[in-house]
């Protein structure tokens, strides 16, 4: 189903001392080639002169601009919360300070979502570049191993699977319906794992509405001032098969308790909003099913075969593996299960 009624788009943008990057990013909103009908700026209380820049920038706009400011500092879940809040289009592209948005990124997010009225959030790549904007060697989904194969799995209904091994989404690269806000608003004070962000793309993924273009459509400003970027990721020690049939068995559970609890939780969440029967909950359920009965197995070996064994059979401890693991990993926790 398609319609030629062009929806609204509203920017929500959040800064906080932003003022060496702001302009740049601001520069970009200028060329885009569908220019937005409204931007919500929201400022988590700069000290830097980010505030007096805003005032100046939104005075010279070709498009009404609306400044926040807020009274005590609310970071960056809640920052965006507010602007989001706010905003009063049909479709809203959220916005961080410090990136470079290539001209075609509105029109052509606009354009999906205008052929995909059922889809209530998208989410597009960026170029990952240094602090200057210099270097499109990598692109982001490269760094949170978004590769042909998860997004296969993605376009196959895996979808909630996909992100809860690990949030693939982007705030900064992604436009939502505005009807979709009372699902995720407001934004939990405490999502395991995820920011706001991941939030949003669960809440999405829980009633399947939520989609990728595969296009880098913006620039990704890494730089040390950012709260949240893109990192490399710790290596964790490797366990032996020696190693887990010697280690104490709480430090076995740790890890599996700390992920049933980040499950039960998401789940929690999630209930709140979204309806009983939303397809992606079953997802959570199953993996969620899963870690719980992993780290609650009975202390008597005999009686931890048939459970492991039949979780084993039906190809979960395969499918919950992390996306790094050797392709013997399931069957070392298998082992691991059993006899730790």
């Amino acid at each position: 189903m398609t319609t030629s009624m062009q929806p609204t788009v509203s920017i929500a943008l959040c800064t906080y001392n932003g003022i060496a990057y702001l302009a740049t990013q601001w520069n970009s909103l200028l060329g885009q080639q569908q220019l937005p009908n409204e931007v919500v700026i929201s400022d988590d209380r700069s000290t830097d002169g980010t505030s007096i820049l805003l005032e100046k920038l939104a005075a010279e706009a070709p498009f009404p601009v609306r400044i926040l400011e807020n009274q005590t500092r609310l970071g960056y879940n809640k920052n965006f919360e507010r602007a989001l809040a706010a905003c009063t289009g049909d479709l809203i592209f959220i916005c961080d300070q410090d990136d470079f948005w290539l001209k075609e990124k509105i029109s052509t997010m606009t354009r999906y979502m205008i052929q995909n009225p059922d889809i209530q959030v998208v989410f597009c790549d960026a170029w990952v570049t240094d602090e200057n904007l210099e270097g499109r060697k990598k692109r982001f989904w490269e760094a949170v191993q978004f590769d042909k194969e998860t997004q296969h799995r993605w376009q196959e209904g895996e979808t909630m699977d996909v992100l809860l091994d690990g949030n693939r989404m982007m705030g900064c690269a992604t436009v939502l319906r505005r009807t979709f806000l009372p699902i995720v608003l407001p934004i939990p004070e405490k999502i395991p794992g995820y920011i706001y962000d991941g939030w949003i793309a669960l809440a999405a993924a829980s009633q399947n509405a939520i989609r990728f273009i595969d296009q880098p459509l913006q620039l990704y400003r890494t730089h040390v001032q950012q709260q949240i970027g893109v990192r490399e990721q710790a290596v964790g020690d490797r366990i032996r098969l020696r190693d887990r049939l010697t280690r104490h068995r709480a430090r076995k559970l740790a890890p599996l308790l700390k992920k049933q609890v980040q499950l039960k939780t998401i789940s929690q969440l999630l209930s709140k909003r979204v309806p009983a029967n939303s397809p992606g909950l079953s997802q959570l359920e199953q993996r969620l099913a899963h870690f719980t009965m992993r780290s609650n197995l009975p202390h008597n070996r005999l009686k931890r075969i048939a459970p492991v064994l039949s979780n084993l059979w039906r190809g979960n401890y395969r499918k919950y593996a992390d996306a790094a693991a050797n392709w013997y990993a399931p069957l070392l926790a298998v082992l691991g299960d059993i006899l730790e």
